[in-house]
């Protein structure tokens, strides 16, 4: 019996060491495939969707997507909504708390919205929180930042005053632009308050290190209000926008999540990788900018002729393996509120029947076979998909009008960094994808005063009038109808030519729980978990 009792303990014992090595206990680490490296991590110098999907993990706003991609509380517990729609009142959850455990107050939200919209601060994205009282004017410097309409009535509770009723203030509210910073870290460290071991932030993760073009390691916040239910311990973000690198790394099962893999890789990943692959339908439009400031751009035929020319069937069905979808407008289907976009009027022709029409076009302006040359520089951020449409589109010109085409690429941060901040160009791809479900998402773009997104510098009075009185307009149909008249004369003048409606492509390993595809493409890692 003594003999048996002895076996039995050095059985356990063997068994203990034994689960303490499982993977169950073993560090739930999530490696991220993200498409590029981030411009910035400060939220309010923040514009594309790479650097969204790191901040949203590092910091939470008043409003949060869900997994699902619907608005639910953040650090905002709840809220209440005065009967003329116009001011928000926000009760912090008592929990929140910075990394540092110091309480997030509702003058961190007074002090991150002012420097969101103070002209010091450019931030190229502070148009998109202009509902709030004054924003405008504080950030074009015609008042000060304490008269922005946002204020901390105490400790927790923020009251958020609108110029007008803003139907999807919510959804602005869980942009990146809007996440709080704390204000004790700003202003103690300055531009330096976004490095490892300085950053504090109050997400589900904080930053750990950051290796520029190799790696961005975020862990689990241990004073994140809800730590308790975020089931990962690390991310790891690999900013790699070699699209067959990261599908040769995921093949190796070394990065969990793939974005934006290569369209023509989607039938033989099927075969090997079946439901892991994940064909996501988006509110997002595929277009090139025309910089109308200098000829032959500045010429409305030149940019019709050159967006008729451009077959988007073969680019939808050929490039992409019917994954997007051709687009005629710039606001893509499927926003409730506003229906049937306006579509330029050639989207009716057949695409024999555009060419000839681009022809005439092309040379009553004067350009093209028998006119003055056209000699085309076309920019694209770095990516196959991108590489395949430019050089078919070169190809159609060259064909159409015997164009003389040059590609020009770069990473996709320096992209646009050069295009945000006004760098001349003849052509450009851009992309973009809804911030929020609503057709001015996409009109903003092009009005005047847009010095960030308004990438070719269109400036038509008509349109940004049509514009203003739609921000105006408080009967839903009424305002549509408005944005419905914009859209159709941004289609006629054609200073972007939209191409494809697209959708998101994601590969998702079997092993990650918790994903759900959705149109805005939020995917916070708080929702995912690991399962050896």
């Amino acid at each position: 019996m003594a003999s048996l009792k002895l076996n039995l303990s050095a059985a356990a014992l063997i068994g203990s060491l034994l689960m303490a090595a499982s993977p169950a206990l073993a560090e739930a680490v999530l490696h991220r495939g993200n498409a590029g490296e981030p411009q910035t991590l400060d939220q309010h110098h923040t514009s594309i969707n790479i650097e969204a999907f790191i901040l949203k993990d590092l910091y939470e706003g008043l409003t949060i997507y869900d997994a699902s991609a619907k608005i639910v509380p953040g650090v905002a517990e709840t809220w209440e909504l005065s009967d003329d729609g116009t001011v928000y009142t926000f009760k912090l959850r008592a929990d929140a708390k910075w990394s540092d455990g110091s309480p997030v107050t509702a003058e961190d939200f007074v002090f991150s919205f002012r420097r969101v919209e103070d002209p010091k601060t450019a931030a190229g994205y502070a148009n998109i929180l202009f509902p709030i009282k004054n924003a405008e004017k504080v950030n074009k410097g015609e008042v000060p930042t304490d008269q922005l309409g946002v204020k901390a009535i105490d400790e927790k509770t923020v009251e958020i005053t609108l110029e007008r009723p803003t139907p999807f203030f919510l959804e602005l509210l869980a942009h990146q632009t809007a996440l709080p910073v704390s204000k004790a870290s700003v202003e103690k460290n300055g531009a330096d308050f976004v490095k490892p071991g300085v950053m504090v932030s109050n997400g589900a993760f904080t930053l750990q290190a950051h290796v520029p073009n190799d790696s961005l390691t975020v862990v689990k916040n241990a004073n994140y209000w809800d730590a308790a239910n975020v089931k990962l311990d690390k991310v790891i973000f690999y900013p790699i926008d070699d699209q067959a690198a990261s599908v040769r790394r995921f093949e190796a099962k070394e990065m969990d999540l793939v974005y934006n893999f290569s369209a023509d890789q989607i039938d033989r990943l099927r075969t090997s990788y079946g439901e892991q692959v994940h064909v996501s339908p988006s509110l997002a439009t595929y277009y090139y900018a025309f910089d109308t400031r200098q000829e032959p751009y500045s010429d409305v035929r030149v940019r019709q002729a050159l967006s008729m020319a451009v077959d988007r069937d073969f680019l939808a069905k050929e490039i992409y393996a019917g994954s997007q979808l051709p687009a005629y407008s710039m606001v893509p289907p499927g926003i409730e509120s506003y229906g049937e976009p306006s579509k330029a009027e050639f989207g009716t022709l057949s695409q024999l029947d555009r060419e000839d029409k681009a022809i005439a076009l092309m040379k009553e302006a004067g350009y093209g076979e028998g006119g003055k040359p056209l000699d085309i520089e076309l920019r694209y951020n770095t990516n196959p998909n991108h590489e395949r449409v430019a050089t078919a589109v070169a190809d159609m010109w060259k064909n159409t009008f015997g164009a003389k085409v040059s590609l020009v690429n770069l990473d996709v941060s320096s992209h646009y960094a050069y295009l945000q901040e006004g760098g001349k160009f003849n052509v450009a791809r851009a992309g973009w994808q809804a911030d929020y479900a609503d057709a001015e998402n996409f009109l903003a773009l092009s009005v005047g005063s847009n010095k960030t997104f308004n990438y070719g510098h269109f400036e038509n009075a008509e349109f940004d009038g049509l514009m203003k009185k739609s921000y105006d307009e408080q009967d839903p149909a009424a305002r549509s109808k408005l944005m419905h008249d914009a859209e159709a004369l941004l289609m006629k003048e054609q200073p972007i030519a939209p191409l494809l409606t697209q959708a998101d492509l994601w590969l998702v390993a079997s092993r990650v729980k918790g994903w759900a595809d959705n149109a805005p493409n939020e995917h916070l890692s708080k929702f995912l978990s690991i399962a050896e």
